[in-house]
């Protein structure tokens, strides 16, 4: 029997997730023709599960109930009679562009999408069993397990698309890098710019998670905290002649994206791709690029094309995605949320699924 968590309503995960078991799990016969069911194995969380839960602040209706999540990885156990490209067997992870009706790899997953997307308007992956449009699945890198490739839906995906989603400002050795914190994003992106050999530069507020950073790749970590109002000019110091960034990925939204202005160098990048900063931030007018002449580009996620290119580069490359020291059950769910939400983690918050026995 399946097992699996559903959203009631948006009044906060502690009272809107209710777990449900002894379900029953769909056969081949259930598929529609272009289907496929998959066997999870695992799960990871991001800050937009919080969001949908509320009541930090909605991105839209949900249609209750509907099992949240989109980061997801498992086996494909039966297939669609249309469905050419898995058959069973295949590792596979969720792609978070769950439109049915949208076939080809470079379609851009647009803001409007992003609420009918899976965990939100279509069920996502926090279950033991889940049936999904053949498109909302890639196949998982060979040289990851379940839990790790679990992570690379939303945030490795974003990352990617920061560094290579604009021809002209792909990434190169010698590019220089600021990540901010170490949520999901900021470590798939220092993790994808250390293996590619650019020059990458975090900021996080302690020592340990620096050391970590550290660890990981990066070349020098700042103390936001310490230098709460220069932060972003103290990281342009350590770029060559003082020149400044070439990318720039932002996730703190107006908390942030002054210190990003003054770190960015010419025409160089700034990749909006979060708002988790104070939401008492004063808003920071667009008009502001101007001065600095730079690039500020908002988008979600990435194509199904430039998921496969990162599977392929992390099977090349051999990279493990860096992942929180604590993994939860799915039974656990709520505890996962929590952490979360206290931004106890580092990089993502994990699920193992366990199948029951026959």
């Amino acid at each position: 029997m399946a097992s699996q968590w559903i959203l009631a309503n948006q009044d906060g995960f502690e009272t809107a997730l209710e777990f449900q078991q002894n379900i029953p799990i769909p056969t081949a016969a259930d598929l529609g023709p272009k289907e496929v069911l998959v066997e999870l194995r695992a799960a990871s969380l991001n800050y937009r599960e919080l969001v949908i839960a509320g009541p930090i602040g909605v991105n839209g209706p949900i249609k209750p109930p509907v099992v949240p999540g989109c980061d997801g990885a498992g086996i494909i156990k039966a297939v669609g009679s249309d469905v050419v490209n898995f058959q069973v067997g295949d590792r596979v992870v969720t792609h978070n562009d769950a439109d049915v009706d949208r076939d080809g790899d470079d379609k851009v997953f647009t803001f409007a999408e992003a609420i009918v997307a899976m965990g939100q308007g279509a069920d996502g992956t926090l279950r033991t069993h889940g049936v999904f449009h053949h498109n909302a699945v890639v196949h998982a890198p060979k040289t990851l397990d379940f839990l790790a490739a679990s992570t690379l839906t939303t945030t490795w995906v974003t990352a990617w698309n920061a560094y290579f989603g604009l021809e002209s400002r792909k990434l190169t050795p010698e590019s220089w890098v600021l990540i901010q914190g170490t949520g999901g994003v900021s470590v798939a992106a220092a993790q994808i710019a250390v293996a590619f050999g650019a020059n990458v530069v975090a900021t996080t507020s302690t020592e340990e998670r620096a050391s970590r950073l550290k660890a990981l790749g990066a070349v020098a970590v700042i103390n936001y905290r310490t230098y709460a109002e220069i932060w972003g000019q103290k990281a342009r110091e350590l770029t060559p002649n003082g020149r400044g960034f070439d990318h720039i990925l932002d996730v703190g939204g107006n908390e942030t994206l002054t210190h990003s202005l003054k770190a960015v160098r010419a025409e160089g990048v700034i990749s909006l791709i979060g708002a988790v900063g104070a939401a008492s931030a004063e808003t920071v007018p667009m008009v502001l690029a101007l001065p600095h002449t730079c690039i500020v580009r908002g988008f979600i996620a990435g194509t199904r094309r430039q998921f496969q290119d990162l599977n392929r580069f992390i099977d090349e490359k051999k990279i493990q995605p860096a992942v929180d020291d604590v993994v939860f059950d799915l039974a656990d769910a709520k505890d996962a949320y929590c952490r979360l939400k206290e931004k106890r983690h580092f990089a993502k918050v994990l699920i193992k699924i366990e199948q029951s026995a026959p």
